[in-house]
């Protein structure tokens, strides 16, 4: 009841007017950024960060906070649309979201985008603003040898149920592990597969690698006459709400994502990436399930609304409790997380278990226009969807040459680096042989994007136990996550021979007609 008391005066302050101006403004702002890749929530965050000193606390932080809302909104919109996500937690949207485009589904997917947004929201805040206890005690439990038992469960996992073949999907995770290692080791100071380069030396951004890889792949692949969609298709979109049967399909797989995204808010392991490709994992093995025992077909690969719904719920319910794990542990989990943890400092408060006593006003102030500032984000963007999606009926030429030119206009402006743009061709270039030759792209921005954090923590386990391989299996947790990884692998690989043994038994068969 404490909790509910403090919240309901948490609304009261939230709803004045200039805070609820300060809210739609950020809302504003972070679905505007959040459309250009590289130009994501914490770039504006750290933008606004100098010229709102002169702003009263609260809502400086409501304004922040709807930024970071925001900015989860609009990446997805790209991200459908143009196959070209704002931010890496949008990647997983990206895959099914642009299939459901070219199959003339963009404004269901968009709906389906905000909705599941919305949903993980909305959940993972009422989470936060009762149960904030639990999730802290969640986040202690975590040690380096948990954060790579985690990374090497979803590197496996990934590669495992994303793909189609096994063996094409860890030639994928090989070749993002590649990438990841490019630069300077950040604990000993080596330069690693760098040729002398000094614009190697911090490595390949990831703003850059995910444009060149999905963006830029694609255009190349749709130029060489592999891909595409003719614009007459595009406009056959059907009525721009989700229906009944969509509605079906979307609902539980937006519960399921929340699900999956509530966790890892709390824990410091390279953001919303892993639970939403592991949303996008666990719907896709549940098509394939389905499609098995004689129900729905499997649509995965070719614009499955659940692969949009799944992952969009989990970044969501991700950001959630990040501003949790801020607020109640001083934890930052996030880059955005962390610039308002900076934020905060500068205005003399020190997030963590006494922020709530010291600063309750704001704190509750803050969750309450969590929940307001999502409201305000569905308002604004459902009844949009419809004209966003019009952005496809563009002429195909024009619409990649906008893609390109949006692109690179991105990946300049992450670093305002030439070098920037020739690595973005020279990895377009790798996108467009991966999808020639079948080769999964989800497993490569998995290894890019947690490769690092895998490293990192594995080598400090190491080092906690002097060299001795036995501490990565210490605790309950770790034992755990190896053993979900041999499930995982066994039940995908034993589906994956039923599934060749009835394959060849089909093609064996002898015809009809050879009976006669």
């Amino acid at each position: 009841m404490d909790a509910l008391n403090h919240l309901m005066t948490g609304f009261a302050h939230a709803l004045s007017p200039e805070n609820l101006l300060w809210a739609l403004l950020g809302v504003l702002l972070g679905t505007a950024v959040g459309v250009l890749p590289g130009l994501g929530s914490s770039m504006a965050v750290a933008l606004l960060l100098p010229i709102t000193f002169q702003l009263d606390p609260t809502a400086a932080f409501i304004m922040f906070a709807a930024v970071y809302y925001g900015g989860l909104f609009g990446d997805s919109t790209a991200a459908i649309l143009m196959n070209t996500p704002g931010q890496s937690s949008a990647i997983a949207t990206a895959i099914e979201g642009y299939q459901m485009a070219r199959r003339g589904r963009a404004p269901q997917a968009l709906a389906t985008s905000a909705i599941g947004a919305f949903i993980g929201a909305i959940l993972s805040t009422t989470l936060v603003a009762f149960f904030s206890p639990a999730i802290i005690d969640l986040a202690l439990q975590f040690g380096p040898a948990e954060y790579f038992a985690l990374a090497v469960f979803a590197f496996l996992a990934t590669s495992a149920v994303v793909s189609q073949s096994m063996v094409r999907g860890l030639v994928a995770l090989c070749i993002g592990l590649v990438i990841s290692l490019v630069g300077i080791d950040g604990i000993s100071g080596a330069e690693r597969f760098t040729f002398g380069m000094p614009q190697l030396f911090e490595g390949f951004s990831i703003v850059t690698i995910t444009v060149a890889l999905l963006a830029i792949g694609e255009v190349l692949h749709v130029a060489g006459g592999h891909g595409g969609t003719e614009s007459g298709a595009l406009r056959r979109s059907g009525t721009p709400w989700l229906g009944r049967k969509d509605l079906r399909r979307t609902l539980p797989a937006w519960m399921r994502g929340t699900l999956f995204g509530l966790p890892f808010g709390v824990i410091p392991s390279g953001g919303s990436e892993i639970p939403t490709f592991l949303a996008y994992g666990t719907e896709r093995k549940l098509a394939r399930r389905r499609a098995a025992r004689g129900g729905a077909p499997d649509e995965f690969g070719n614009g499955a609304i659940e692969g949009v719904a799944a992952p969009e719920a989990a970044g969501s319910a991700t950001a959630g409790t990040a501003m949790g794990a801020l607020l109640g542990l001083g934890l930052p989990t996030s880059a955005t997380a962390a610039i308002m943890l900076a934020a905060f400092q500068q205005y003399g408060m020190q997030p963590g278990p006494l922020l709530f006593e010291r600063n309750g006003d704001l704190v509750w102030a803050l969750l309450a226009s969590l929940f307001i500032g999502s409201v305000m984000l569905l308002v604004l963007n459902l009844p949009f969807a419809p004209l966003w999606a019009r952005l496809l009926l563009i002429p195909k030429p024009y619409l990649y040459a906008g893609i390109t030119t949006f692109s690179a206009l991105g990946v300049y402006a992450a670093a305002s680096a030439m070098a920037d743009l020739w690595l973005m061709l020279l990895l377009g270039l790798l996108g467009f042989m991966m999808r020639r030759y079948g080769i999964p792209l989800a497993p490569v921005l998995i290894a890019v994007i947690l490769g690092p954090v895998a490293e990192t923590e594995l080598r400090r386990a190491l080092a906690v136990g002097q060299g001795d391989v036995a501490v990565l299996f210490d605790s309950g947790i770790s034992l755990a996550l190896y053993a979900l990884i041999v499930i995982v692998l066994g039940v995908v690989t034993v589906n994956r021979a039923r599934a060749a043994r009835a394959a060849r038994a089909q093609v064996s068969a002898p015809h009809p007609a050879e009976k006669v």
